[in-house]
């Protein structure tokens, strides 16, 4: 039996390395976009579940919290801009992975089925982030706390959960943030020397997604050359 996985933020970067790592032989997979729907929309996780459950023949296995948003938002903006784009960022970051992976336990506990969650945090969570990116950090950590608080409260039902916590990854979000703050200055706080490719994460995701060991469940796991050790 194939499984099932639906994932969030899949049309380029990291999403979509994620969804080209499974192998259709053995997986069936659901990559969805921005296109599919704005997750700025407090309304659209759910239109999002529904079509993912009707197109998967009513089972999702696993479930990957991957979409996001990077947006400045410095101090100095009028307030109600500044409020207004937190908002949108832990929205989209936080609240819309949070209906997801709400939608996805409840569909576990009332069939009976183990089930998988993996979120797409960030070094942000721990390191922090610039001065504009106070939203961006909070979201993540808060996507980690949620993450723990799963594995806690359901390993019991045999649903497990997973974060990863990627440093800058070249993705097209990443490298207009590099080139706006200098890149070499960047990669000189990475003692790797590079940043991680977007396969690098996904063969940590497909990991996670299929063969972690059930006492994984609870992980945190980065992806970030060293540049922040815990």
């Amino acid at each position: 039996m194939k499984t099932h996985i639906l994932i969030t933020g899949a049309s380029r970067g990291i999403g979509a390395a994620i969804a080209a790592s499974f192998d259709p032989a053995t997986t069936t997979v659901v990559a969805i976009s921005s296109k599919d729907g704005d997750l700025n929309d407090p309304a659209v996780p759910a239109r999002l579940w529904a079509d993912a459950l009707s197109a998967l023949g009513g089972r999702i296995d696993v479930l990957v919290n991957n979409a996001g948003v990077f947006e400045e938002n410095p101090i100095t903006r009028a307030h109600a801009e500044w409020l207004a784009s937190w908002d949108r960022t832990m929205q989209i970051n936080l609240t819309a992975s949070a209906d997801l992976c709400r939608r996805a336990v409840l569909h576990w506990q009332a069939s009976g089925a183990s089930g998988r969650i993996v979120n797409i945090a960030s070094r942000a969570a721990y390191r922090g982030d610039s001065p504009a990116h106070w939203h961006y950090a909070a979201s993540k950590a808060g996507m980690v706390a949620m993450t723990k608080s799963i594995a806690r409260a359901y390993a019991k039902d045999g649903i497990y959960a997973f974060a990863i916590c990627p440093g800058f990854t070249m993705t097209g979000m990443a490298e207009d943030y590099m080139a706006s703050r200098g890149g070499d200055k960047l990669l000189a706080d990475i003692p790797l020397g590079k940043v991680a490719d977007p396969e690098e994460v996904a063969a940590i995701a497909k990991f996670c997604s299929l063969d972690a060991p059930p006492s994984m469940t609870g992980a945190v796991l980065d992806v970030n050359g060293a540049s922040y050790v815990r």
